[in-house]
Order: C-alpha cells, then structure tokens, then sequence
C-alpha cells in the first residue's frame, strides 16, 4: 500500500529555490566555459602535463598528471588516481598532486563526468562513474610510469566516494584515502527519513551551472526534494547502488587498506555513516574526525597550507603504496579531535569511543504545536559548522526563551566536573501524533550559567501511516560528535518540528506530545570519554 503523500510545503519550496540559486552562486562559470586553469590536452605548465583520457562508454575526461622529476628510465613508481569533487574542475588537486610526484609517486587527476569540460552526464557515482575509475587506471598503467601493482585511489567528496566505489570493483587498487565522502547516501542526504533540503539542493544547483546532469538525476532530485513518498523506494535504490555501504563484501575481498576522514559537522555527509561503515571493513584501515563541516578539514592542504588531513593522507599512501615503515599502521586507528580542544585522542577502535553512558531522563509529559520554527535549528550549511571550526562559534540559543510551545525542553543538573562527550548520542522517547506523518528535530545544547546554549549535535525524525492519537516509540541518532562540556554547565535536549535544513512533513494543525511511560521511560543516552 502507498504512503500517504505529504502536501509540499510552501515554505519548503520557497527555501529550496533559495538554495538552488545559492548553489549555482558556487560556480564560476557555466558548464560550457573552459575550467579555470586548464591548458590545451598535451600542454605542459609548471611541470605537470594535460590529457584527454579515454573514460567508460566512449568519454573523454579530462586530466592532468604529475610525474617524479629525475626518475631513471624505465623505473616504476607507485599510482594515486584523484577523481574531482562535485562540481570541481581537474585542477582542484595541484598542490597535493605536486608534494606527492615530489616523494615519487606519478599523480593523475581528472575532472569527473558530466562536469566542466569532461564528457558524459552527472551520474552521481554511478556505474560509468566506476568504470571511468578503472579506465583512469588503464590508461594511467599504459602511458606512465606507473607501477600496476601498486595503485592507489583518493580525493575530497565526490572523489572520496567515487574512490571507495572503485575499491570493491577493482582489485588492482591497494590503497584509498576517502576524505569527507559518504559510506551510504541515503543514510547521508535522508537520515531519520528526512530529505535533507540544503544539502540536496546546494548540490543540485551547483552540478546545474558545472555540469550535466543526467535525466536520472534530474527526475531523483525532483522527486526528492518535492516529497513524492509514490517514488521512495525508487529514490532509495538509486542511492544504495551509489554507496560503498552496498559493496561492503567486494571492498573487504579486495583488501584495499582505507583511510577514511570526515568533519564532525558535516552537513552534506554527517559521520554516522562513515564510523558505522568503518566498522565492518576488514583490512588495513583508519578513521579521522575532525572540527568543520563538509571539505573544510581538508581545504587548506588543497591550497597547499600545511594540513593534518592531508598529511595523514601522505603517510597512509607512503605505508600502503611504497611499503614505508612510518609507524601510521601502529598508531590507534581512530584519531579524534575534539571541537573545544586542539589535541588529538587515538582509540583501539570506533566502539571505544564514548564507552561510559550519561543517561539523562526525559520525564513528563510535554506537547508541541507543529509548524513553527522554536528558534533552535542546526544553522546553515557549511557556513555554522564553519565558524565553529575556525572560531568556536556554533549556533546558540537562549535556551530560557524558547517557547514552549513550539518546542520541548528537558535539561540534565549542573555538572560539577567537565563532560567529555566522545560519539553518538541517543534518543528514545513516545511520541503521540494528531496526524498520520510528521518532523522531529533533537538538539543536544551545552547550556551555561546565563542560559545561552551552544549546539552540541542535531538529528530530524520523519514518520508517516502513523494513527492519529496511538503513542509510537522514537529511537534516534544524533550526528556524532566530540565536544567538552565544562564544568557548571549543564545539557539541554530541546525538540521542535521545524529546521531550515531540512524537509518537515508536518500537517498544518499538528501537534505531537512526548511522554515517558513508566514501562518505558524516555531518555537520552550521551556517551562520555572514560576519564
């Protein structure tokens, strides 16, 4: 039987074409227009060369490589194939592509189908966008220097989830460093079953003034941001087949040794999905968090500022590709980084993260007018998560003024010593609904003594065939994180109904209520660092 099909809101709409002219702000020119930086195929400037090279289905994408100055005649050097970002042209990686063929390595980036001056149509990371990988790595074993038995695969984004794809498709990669990519797309853009608007959206109209997008992509992206649930299974098989997460056992056959980086903050891909992607893999690999939001842990390297990302990044494809003793594999796979603090704190594995368990009881019975946004929200993407990264600013609230009508508040004592929230906080409560489907959205706040609350962590929930008036039990994931509370401070959970992140599918004249049954108490679960 179908779900019932939300109205799209008015609100939703008029934000998503905010966005969509927001997105086509991020590019520089139109998909016609040459990419900036790039040369005539074949041309060489400052050392590196350009190429047309042969991509899957008759394409041509264009790319650039960098070679190691000096090498002696027929010696063989180890391969580091980088896929562009969504919507980046092939000069993105320059700087890093230069440090590395200075260390021995030949270097081939290319700018991904369907963007700037490559060939084909957008697909997303779909199965030309693999096979182009494999093609890269074709042409690269024939025209270079490079070693075939030492092949590695890496980037930013898109490149890091085209990467990861091409691990557990071709098994002559040996190493992948995956930085700020997904492990499973849906779990990515529609967690808590909620479409999550700026994101789609700023990647919708950036890929419309980059690039060409495929008719499948086009319809995807309508249906999605238009609620169409007639199309949800449809929409969540175009992701899965677009996520690692679905090749698990080709990647962990294969062997490649896998870095994976991410940003607490990331609103494109939060790190859910990347840490429980990290757990199932098998061979040779490491996890690293950090402060920020989407790419911007590692945007300064690819300006060619010193970076811990990228040098990271270096030492994993020095130990895996060149078969360095660099002490990377002895060091604790899961290196963290805490919002408030500048050090980094190395774990056995992800699990280990946040083992002691603060429970904070949710009790009474609280009700909430739908429709209206409290005030709390998770801000703008990439812009908040962003100041918080540079400058220690994330979004706040006065939690005191929030109206409790619009939004339910719990809050835990004042602690007496410092909390070290290290992973995944967790929501369980009973939610009692006027109307078959609605929106969620938890905020975790670190409230001080005059009230204001910093976000700490944010999750939406959406349901749908819900009946009218029958409690339902809520579990939720709030995105992961590492932050320090101080002491005297004390944490908040506030819900409301409305994030302009996301998509609400709240009937006008909703009202949810959460309670705590006695059998059943609600609660939130917030993981600590053992002390």
């Amino acid at each position: 039987m179908a779900r019932p099909k939300p109205a799209l809101r008015t609100t939703a709409s008029i934000t998503t074409a905010a966005v969509l002219l927001a997105g086509a702000a991020l590019g520089a020119a139109p998909a016609a227009a040459a990419a900036p930086g790039t040369v005539p195929a074949g041309t060489t400037a400052q050392g590196l060369t350009f190429h047309d090279i042969p991509g899957s289905g008759g394409i041509t994408l264009k790319g650039n490589v960098f070679t190691p100055a000096g090498a002696a005649a027929g010696t063989k050097h180890p391969l580091i194939v980088f896929p562009t970002s969504w919507a980046m042209p092939q000069i993105e990686y320059l700087a890093q592509a230069q440090k590395l063929a200075d260390s021995g390595y030949v270097v081939v980036s290319y700018t991904s189908r369907g963007f700037w001056l490559s060939g084909g149509k957008i697909e997303v990371a779909g199965p030309p966008d693999i096979a182009d990988a494999s093609a890269v790595i074709d042409w690269a074993l024939e025209h270079t220097s490079a070693d075939p038995d030492r092949v590695g695969m890496g980037g930013v984004s898109y490149g890091a989830g085209i990467s990861l794809l091409a691990a557990g498709h071709d098994p002559r990669i040996k190493a992948v460093a995956a930085l700020s990519g997904w492990a499973d797309l849906i779990d990515s853009i529609y967690s808590g079953r909620t479409q999550h608007l700026q994101a789609a959206a700023l990647l919708g109209g950036a890929g419309l003034v980059t690039g060409r997008p495929s008719d499948e992509l086009t319809r995807t992206l309508r249906d999605f941001l238009g609620s169409n649930l007639d199309k949800e299974p449809e929409m969540i098989a175009w992701g899965k087949k677009r996520s690692p997460e679905t090749y698990l056992d080709r990647i962990n056959a294969n062997g490649a040794a896998i870095m994976m980086g991410n940003a607490w903050g990331d609103t494109i891909f939060p790190p859910n999905q990347y840490a429980s992607f990290y757990d199932k893999l098998t061979g040779p690999k490491r996890l690293e968090f950090r402060p920020g939001d989407h790419a911007t842990a590692e945007a300064t390297g690819l300006l060619g500022l010193p970076n811990d990302t990228w040098t990271s990044t270096r030492r994993w494809f020095d130990r895996y590709l060149r078969g360095e003793r660099n002490g990377i594999d002895s060091e604790p796979p899961v290196q963290l980084k805490s919002r408030t603090d500048q050090g980094y704190e190395g774990y056995p594995d992800w699990k280990s993260v946040g083992a002691v368990k603060n429970r904070i009881p949710l009790d009474g019975t609280k009700k909430v007018w739908a429709n209206i946004d409290s005030g709390a929200n998770g801000g703008i993407a990439i812009l908040s998560n962003a100041l918080d990264q540079f400058l220690k600013l994330p979004p706040t609230v006065s939690v005191p003024l929030l109206p409790r009508t619009f939004a339910s508040v719990w809050q835990s004592e004042r602690y007496a010593a410092e909390q070290r929230i290290r992973g995944t906080s967790a929501l369980h409560t009973t939610v009692t609904a006027t109307k078959p489907s609605g929106t969620l959205v938890a905020y975790l706040y670190d409230v001080g003594p005059l009230g204001v609350g910093k976000l700490v962590s944010n999750a939406p929930y959406t349901f749908h065939g819900q009946t009218p008036g029958r409690p339902f039990t809520v579990d939720l994931e709030l995105y992961s994180t590492a932050y320090d509370v101080p002491a005297g401070h004390r944490l908040a959970l506030v819900i409301d109904t409305v994030d302009p992140l996301y998509i609400e599918h709240n009937p006008t004249g909703a009202q949810l209520t959460f309670s705590s049954p006695g059998t059943d108490p609600s609660h939130l679960s917030v993981p600590l660092r053992e002390k």
